[in-house]
C-alpha cells in the first residue's frame, strides 16, 4: 500500500513539471523582431504590410524595410515571420500608417482586426499618408536617426509634438465606429523636402471612412475641444504675434422643441511675442477673437455639410436624447445644432513690449 502511494507521489510530481514549465514556447528578445511603424494599404482584396524595423549592427542602429501581401494583416505579418531570421513582435508597433486611398474605402476592418487579435497596443497612434506607402517609407528609411523612432517622436509630446497636429490612437477610432455621437480626426501627412515628415492637416473619419480632411488650424481648435492642449501655438495677426500658454473651455447645452442649442466659451491666455506698429491690447484681443471665431465657424460649417462630429458635440446631448433616439444625431440633430462660441483673451504678459491699454 506504501508503495502505492510513493508511486501516485511521483507520478503527480512528475505531471507538476508540465504544468510548471509554461514558458515553453516563449522566444528569447534576441529572436525576436520589433518593428516600431506598420504601413498598410489596400489594393481590389489584398492588403500590403510595410516594416520599419530598427536593427542593432556594431554599435548603431540600422532601419530594415521589409513588406508582403496578403489577404488578411494577420497573414501577410505571419508571412513575413516565416521568412525572416527572428519571429516578428508587434507589440512595440508605435505607429500605424494608412494609405489615403485605403482610408476613403474604410478602416474598420483593419482597426477591428487589432482590437480582435491584440498583437497591436490599442496605445498605438493612427496615422494617414498622402502618398504611396512605398515611396514613404522609402524616404524616411534615409531620414530616420540612429535610434530608430523619430517617426514616433513627431507625435511624442515629449519631443516634436505641436497642437495643432491631431493625437489619434487604435482605441479612439475604435470607438468612433461604434459611436452615435463621436468621429474622430486623424493626422494626414507626407514625406518632407527637408525634413522627415510634413503635417497636412487632419483627415476627417466618419463611420471608420475619410470623408474630408481639415487644415492644421482648425485641427488645433478640434484638439482644444478634445482636452489635448493648444499650449505652445504661436497665432499672428496683423498688427501682433502671441504665444497660447492654457486654455479652459465652458459648455452650456439645451434641447428645444428637438434642437440642440450649444453655448460656448474658450478662455484662452497668450503670451505677447511681437507687435507691428503700436496697437493697443484691446486690439490685439479683437483681432484675436475675431481670428479664431471666424475659423471656428467656417470649420463647424464644414463639420456639418458632412455630418461628422469630430467635436463631440453629440457627447453633450447624451442626457438629453434617449438611447433609441441618439443613433439618428448625425443625420437628424447634429445638421440643425445652433451654436454660438465665443473667445476670450487674457493677455498674460506683455515682456519688454510697451502697449497701451486702451
Amino acid at each position: 500500500m506504501k508503495t502505492y502511494k510513493l508511486a501516485a507521489i511521483a507520478l503527480l510530481h512528475f505531471c507538476l513539471l508540465f504544468i510548471l514549465s509554461g514558458c515553453w514556447n516563449n522566444k528569447d528578445i534576441n529572436h525576436r523582431v520589433l518593428p516600431v511603424a506598420m504601413g498598410i494599404s489596400k489594393q481590389d482584396k489584398e492588403y500590403k504590410v510595410i516594416l520599419k524595423i530598427p536593427e542593432p549592427h556594431q554599435g548603431t542602429t540600422q532601419i530594415k524595410i521589409v513588406s508582403a501581401t496578403g489577404t488578411t494583416i494577420t497573414q501577410v505579418v505571419d508571412k513575413i515571420s516565416m521568412n525572416m531570421e527572428s519571429s516578428v513582435d508587434l507589440l512595440h508597433v508605435k505607429v500605424i500608417i494608412i494609405e489615403r486611398e485605403t482610408a476613403e474605402q474604410g478602416v474598420k476592418d483593419i482597426i477591428s482586426g487589432f482590437m480582435r487579435a491584440r498583437d497591436v497596443s490599442a496605445k498605438a497612434l493612427v496615422v494617414i499618408c498622402d502618398e504611396d506607402l512605398d515611396e514613404f517609407f522609402s524616404k524616411i528609411k534615409k531620414t530616420t536617426g540612429p535610434e530608430g523612432t523619430t517617426l514616433f517622436d513627431f507625435f511624442e509630446k515629449n519631443a516634436g509634438w505641436n497642437p495643432q497636429i491631431a493625437l489619434t490612437r487604435i482605441w479612439m477610432v475604435y470607438r468612433s465606429i461604434h459611436s452615435y455621437t463621436h468621429d474622430v480626426a486623424i493626422p494626414l501627412v507626407k514625406s518632407g523636402k527637408s525634413t522627415m515628415v510634413e503635417q497636412i492637416g487632419s483627415a476627417v473619419i466618419k463611420n471608420g471612412k475619410m470623408v474630408g480632411e481639415i487644415n492644421s488650424d482648425e485641427t488645433l481648435l478640434v484638439n482644444a475641444f478634445n482636452g489635448e492642449g493648444i499650449q505652445g501655438r504661436i497665432e499672428v495677426m496683423d498688427h501682433a504675434s502671441v504665444l497660447i500658454i492654457s486654455d479652459r473651455m465652458e459648455h452650456k447645452s439645451k434641447l428645444i422643441e428637438q434642437k440642440p442649442y450649444l453655448q460656448s466659451q474658450i478662455n484662452i491666455k497668450v503670451v505677447l511675442l511681437e507687435t507691428r506698429g503700436d496697437p493697443s491690447t484691446k486690439v490685439i484681443k479683437k483681432e484675436l477673437e475675431h481670428l479664431l471665431t471666424n475659423r471656428f465657424n467656417l470649420m463647424f460649417t464644414k463639420f456639418q455639410t458632412s455630418k461628422a462630429d469630430i467635436l463631440g458635440l453629440g457627447q453633450f446631448y447624451r442626457t438629453q436624447i434617449s438611447r433609441s433616439q441618439l443613433k439618428f444625431w448625425r443625420s437628424k440633430y447634429y445638421p440643425h445644432l445652433k451654436m454660438d462660441i465665443k473667445f476670450h483673451i487674457n493677455i498674460q504678459n506683455e515682456g519688454y513690449l510697451k502697449t497701451s491699454s486702451d
